[in-house]
Parts: C-alpha cells; sequence; structure tokens
C-alpha cells in the first residue's frame, strides 16, 4: 500500500473513532476531530535556504524538474516560493487581506497567475523588496517525487545568514520537516553559515546540506571534504550532498542515467524519500495511533464499567466505591491543578525575566564589539560599512534570543506536564511568534558625518593657529628690531599652525566617535525595548496556549472518571428485564471498542509504508 493509501486507512479509522465516541463526549471527539485536521494536511516540509546566488532556485528546479522558480545572474527570490503535488500545473499568490498588512489579520487572499508569469510575483526583478507584501507563491505540479506530500519551500536569499532578513527564515524552521542548506562549491562554509546550521539544528527536527555548482568549480571535491570537517565538528551525522542543477536538469531532458547518476541528485531524492518521508509518516502513524488508543482506553472504561455491574449485581455496590474512588481522585487532581498553574505562571515569570537578560546580555556584547570597533578608528569614512555590520550583530542576537526562548518555553510544557500521571502525555505545539518583521519598529541608524575637510577648510584650520603664532614671535623678534613678518615668525606660525590642524582633527574624531557610541548605544536601547516587548506578548500566548492544553486534559480525565461512575449507578438500579438487553447492547459495543483499539495499537506499531518509487 503506498502512502496516500495509508492515509486513507487512517482517516477512516479517526472517523470510526468519531462515531464511537458519539454525542456523549464532545471532549474526545473534538480530539480526534483535530488528529483528522492532521491527517488531512500530509505534506512533508523541506525548505531550502541559504545565502544569495548559491543556487537555491535551480537546486529547486531541478529537483522537480520544471523551471518553477526564476533563475538568472541578477534574479533574485524576495517572496517564498512553495512547491507541491497537483493534477494541473499551476499557481497561486498568497497575499494578505486586502487593505491589511499580515495574514493575522484575516484569512489571506489566493490569487491564481499563469505558470509562466509567476517571476514578475516572486523575484527581486519582478517584485523587488517584495514591495507587493506577499505571503507567499504556491505552485502545484503533477510530479512523482511530490506525490507522497512532499512539498518544496524555495525560500528568499538571506543576503548574509546573519542579517535581519535570516529571522523570516528562521520563524519558517520549525513548520520544516527538513532543511536544506544549500552553499555552492566556490568556497568552503564561512561563519555566518554554521552559525545559522547551529539554530537550524535546534529548531528543525532533519538537517542536511547540499554544495551546489559542482560543474563549474573544479576543486569542488576539496570544498566537500573540508565541509565535511565542519559539519563533523559541528555536529557527527548531518548529511551532505555534492550536486550539478545543470547536469541534472540536462540528464532529464537527454534521458541520460549515467548523467543524472553524475549530477548527485539520486542520493539526495533517496534521502528525501526514505529519511525524511519515512520519518515523518511513522511520527504521523505513531501520534494518530496513540490519540486513537488514548480515546478507546476512555471508551472502555465507560462501558466496561457499566457492562460489569449488570454482569455482576453483587459486585455493584464495591465496583461504584472503587469508582467513587478514582472520582475523588479526580476531583483531587482538579483541586491540585493549582499546583501546575503555579508552575506555570512561576516559570512563565522567570522565563520573561530570563529572556530579557538573555536579550541585554547579547546586546550589551554586541554593544562593547561596536565601542570598541569605534575606538580602533575614525568611524565616520567607514560608517556605511559599520552600519551594516551593527545590523548584522544585532540581527543575529535577536535569533539567537528568540531560538533559546523557544526552547525555554518547550521546557517549561514538560515541566508542567511532569504534574500529571497520564503516560506519553501529548505536548502542546508552542511556537514563539512569527520573527517577521521584529525589527521594523526599530529605527534604522543614523547617518554619521564622515568629517572630510575639504583644502579650504583645512587651510582655514591652519590660518587660525598659525595667525597666532606669527603675531606672537613676530611681537618678539620686533624688539629685536625685525619686522613683525619674518622668517622666525613664519616658521613659528607654520610649527603652531601644523599643531592646531593636528589637535583640530583630534578634537574632530574624538566628537566623531563619541557621537558615534551615542548612535549605537540608542540603537540597542532601541532594540532591546521593541524586541522585548514582541517577546514578552509571545510568551504571554504560550502561556495561555499550555494552560489550555492542560486545562481541558485534566477536564477530560474527569469526565471519563465521572462518566463510569454515572454508568455504573445506573446500571445497578436497572430493573432486571431491561439488562439483558442492556448487556447484550454494552457487549457488543464493547467489542466494537476493543476491536477499535487493537487497530489502533496497531496503527501506532507498525512501520510507515514506503513511499512511491
Amino acid at each position: 500500500m503506498d502512502g496516500k493509501g495509508a492515509d486513507v486507512e487512517l482517516v477512516e479509522l479517526v472517523d470510526e473513532g468519531i462515531a464511537l465516541t458519539g454525542e456523549g463526549r464532545p471532549d474526545l471527539r473534538r480530539r480526534l476531530e483535530q488528529t483528522r485536521r492532521r491527517l488531512l494536511d500530509p505534506d512533508v516540509r523541506v525548505m531550502v535556504v541559504g545565502e544569495f546566488k548559491q543556487g537555491k532556485s535551480l537546486l529547486v528546479n531541478a529537483l522537480v524538474n520544471a523551471p518553477v522558480c526564476p533563475v538568472d545572474d541578477d534574479v533574485a527570490t524576495s517572496v517564498p516560493t512553495v512547491v507541491r503535488h497537483g493534477e494541473r500545473p499551476s499557481a497561486v499568490v498568497v497575499a494578505p487581506p486586502e487593505g491589511r498588512r499580515t495574514a493575522d489579520d484575516g484569512p489571506p487572499a489566493r490569487v491564481p497567475v499563469p505558470l509562466e508569469e509567476l517571476a514578475a510575483y516572486v523575484s527581486e526583478r519582478g517584485n523587488p523588496g517584495n514591495e507587493r507584501r506577499l505571503l507567499a507563491a504556491e505552485v502545484s505540479l503533477p510530479r512523482a517525487i511530490l506525490a507522497d506530500g512532499l512539498t518544496v519551500v524555495d525560500s528568499p536569499g538571506v543576503g548574509g545568514l546573519e542579517s535581519a532578513h535570516s529571522l523570516t527564515t528562521l520563524t519558517a524552521l520549525p513548520s520544516a520537516d527538513v532543511v536544506l542548506l544549500v552553499s555552492d562549491a566556490s568556497q568552503e562554509y564561512t561563519e555566518p553559515e554554521m552559525r545559522f546550521l547551529r539554530q537550524a539544528m535546534r529548531v528543525c527536527p532533519n538537517v542536511a546540506c547540499v554544495v551546489t555548482k559542482t560543474d563549474i568549480y573544479p576543486e569542488w571535491r576539496r570544498i566537500v571534504d573540508l565541509d565535511r570537517a565542519h559539519l563533523a565538528a559541528l555536529a557527527p551525522g548531518v548529511p551532505l550532498f555534492p550536486v550539478s542543477s545543470v547536469l541534472r536538469l540536462h540528464a532529464a531532458r537527454e534521458q541520460d542515467r549515467e548523467l543524472n547518476e553524475e549530477s548527485g541528485f539520486p542520493a539526495l531524492v533517496r534521502f528525501l524519500r526514505q529519511d525524511v518521508l519515512g520519518h515523518a509518516e511513522r511520527l504521523t502513524r505513531r501520534s494518530v495511533g496513540h490519540d486513537l488508543v488514548s480515546t478507546a482506553d476512555n471508551l472502555r472504561l465507560s462501558v466496561g464499567s457499566e457492562l460489569h455491574a449488570l454482569q455482576d449485581p453483587g459486585a455493584t455496590a464495591q465496583l461504584i466505591l472503587d469508582l467513587e474512588e478514582a472520582r475523588a481522585k479526580a476531583d483531587d487532581q482538579r483541586r491540585r491543578s493549582a499546583r501546575w498553574q503555579l508552575t506555570l505562571s512561576d516559570g512563565m515569570t522567570d522565563l520573561i525575566a530570563d529572556m530579557e537578560h538573555d536579550l541585554r546580555d547579547r546586546m550589551r556584547s554586541v554593544l562593547r564589539e561596536a565601542e570598541e570597533a569605534i575606538d580602533r578608528g575614525d568611524p565616520g569614512p567607514v560608517w556605511d560599512q559599520f552600519s551594516d555590520w551593527f545590523e548584522q550583530r544585532t540581527a543575529s542576537a535577536v535569533s539567537d534570543t528568540f531560538v533559546w526562548t523557544d526552547e525555554r518555553s518547550q521546557w517549561l510544557a514538560r515541566r508542567v506536564a511532569d504534574h500529571f500521571s497520564l503516560e506519553e502525555l501529548r505536548l502542546p505545539d508552542l511556537r514563539v511568534g512569527d520573527t517577521e518583521g521584529v525589527l521594523d519598529p526599530v529605527e534604522p541608524v543614523p547617518f554619521l558625518d564622515p568629517g572630510h575637510l575639504g583644502a579650504a577648510q583645512r587651510i582655514l584650520v591652519g590660518m587660525r593657529g598659525s595667525y597666532g603664532g606669527i603675531l606672537m614671535f613676530g611681537l618678539l623678534t620686533g624688539m629685536l628690531g625685525m619686522s613683525l613678518v619674518n622668517p622666525l615668525s613664519v616658521g613659528a606660525g607654520l610649527l603652531i599652525g601644523t599643531k592646531a590642524y593636528r589637535e583640530d582633527r583630534e578634537t574632530r574624531l574624538r566628537r566623531r566617535q563619541a557621537e558615534a557610541k551615542t548612535i549605537v548605544r540608542r540603537a540597542t536601547d532601541d532594540v532591546i525595548f521593541q524586541v522585548g516587548k514582541q517577546l514578552k506578548d509571545r510568551l504571554r500566548l504560550v502561556q495561555r496556549a499550555i494552560r489550555d492544553h492542560f486545562t481541558e486534559l485534566a477536564e477530560e480525565h474527569h469526565r471519563t472518571l465521572t462518566d463510569s461512575v454515572q454508568a455504573a449507578q445506573k446500571a445497578a438500579s436497572t430493573y432486571a428485564a431491561e439488562s439483558e438487553a442492556r448487556i447484550r447492547e454494552l457487549r457488543a459495543e464493547l467489542a466494537r471498542v476493543e476491536k477499535f483499539r487493537a487497530r489502533a495499537v496497531q496503527v501506532g506499531q507498525e512501520p510507515a509504508p514506503a513511499g512511491r518509487a
């Protein structure tokens, strides 16, 4: 059975579970409806990231064997392009609701566009800087590699993986099933690329690396060896695939198997099909199986309690006593909910304080580096380069804080879960939030006077200093009978004028350095204020998500035990004439539940079906 058939089987099993819950257990029904929605979105997202002009778009085109992403020497991607399976080739652009700036303001607008005109919407040439404020472009293609749910996302180049643009890429990483970091074979990995890799590995389950353009650079094997050494030092086991997109496309046109093998793509495709698709399907089946078994256990307890009471009336009193004791424990658990809520409240307070300290500490490090750089020379002539460096370091510090805060949020959710005795407790799906535009409220680094003096200005400064020297020494030499302007007074004027010019230059330099330090301090304070506020808002949303999630779990557990007590009490008071009929109904229902549970256990244990060839 292929991947699609397995999805249909799981959906049918979830539908059977929903039918078994009936109208009496809306809590269990809601859980299975959420499970069903997850199953109906089977996409396995492969996000292609990297700096500008590394061959990302051509890699996507070669992977799906179609010119879906614009490629040119002077064309860069400005909008994420999502490529997924479809019966017919088509394309749509996704934009915020009319008159709004983000998708959070309402459902996004989906506008169909001709596939051949897609470049006008997703490239820097047609949509520079994403001035149209598009959220994404989506392309559907009838390709076998995409048929099992594989979705490839061509992300915009980040122009230096420490730049502000990389924040948007980092935001999308948690939603990806695998991240492909693309770097060409012109040089070994740079420090920004290794830094980005470290961040990506902390928020995404699978990370792989691709070295492109092996057909262009003769030394690509040496570069690949150097890159493998860097990866081994960072995290052994990260796969690396050297490829040539040009050879892959040429091999597809010529139907040349040997050339296709030489391109390096078969190894990459095997990784995506076996390690990524197969792993994702196993996790999906395990998660769905857990939800189904939990639902079956709740239903079995309720039905089994009533059936046992009817079959053994003498044991009804003891059964009700046991169930009352269980319900008392559930009531106690609800009363003790203050404990996990206190853990959540205190943990979130500590997390906000630690987040503020982490952000301030990282920004203080950036500020110290900036001030040291300013003290080492004149910031005026190199202010443009300095501003770019400062913005990159700031964006890097902010992204580190976001990743760290996301990890701490997951840790806090696990601490809260420790208060519950349920096995394999499902944790809430937490995301710190979208970092796109997080630095938009921060004002750009202001302009700094470069301090260039024209020839006339330098002469004027020198003349102001030399005038006093000529006058002073001219008066002294005049006492010796010499004229006011004489060789001694002129020499003294030149000497003092030169000294005055140097002092004026040093004064101007110190003033520019002080002004530059004031600018970076203000910029640092602005970043801490704006980013700190946004992080606090996101953490409050995380707090509400954790609270609501575990409150629902506690209510679900209590509802199951309460229903069991009520069923046993009802069974104890049922007339004998009705008992036999009710027993038959309960036995049939319990048999359905047991059969359903057995299938659910099998779903959670059996390996995922193999993907298509």
